[in-house]
């Protein structure tokens, strides 16, 4: 069957959803947008992980991804300055 199911659709949408905040950390000039962007881009690498039938994988995404990494990256952002500095 070559016709395009629902999951493959929603999988192609959860992908360009990936790529789009994966850009947009990398073009924010503001640390903390970044780093609220990249928390949205491992909240939907976790969400194609769990509809890869690897929910395990999606979980550990989530927990560290999302949650440690984030809590790390803004303690160090409130410890520093919060906007990039052009050079």
């Amino acid at each position: 069957m070559n016709a395009l199911t629902l999951d493959m659709i929603i999988q192609a949408i959860v992908l360009v959803g990936i790529l789009i905040t994966a850009y947009l950390t990398i073009r924010f000039r503001d640390l903390l947008a970044a780093a609220l962007s990249s928390t949205a881009m491992s909240l939907l690498l976790s969400l194609e992980f769990y509809m890869l039938h690897a929910p395990d994988v999606a979980i550990a995404e989530a927990a560290v991804g999302a949650g440690v990494v984030t809590a790390l990256v803004v303690y160090g952002i409130a410890k520093t300055e919060r906007w990039e500095v052009e050079r």
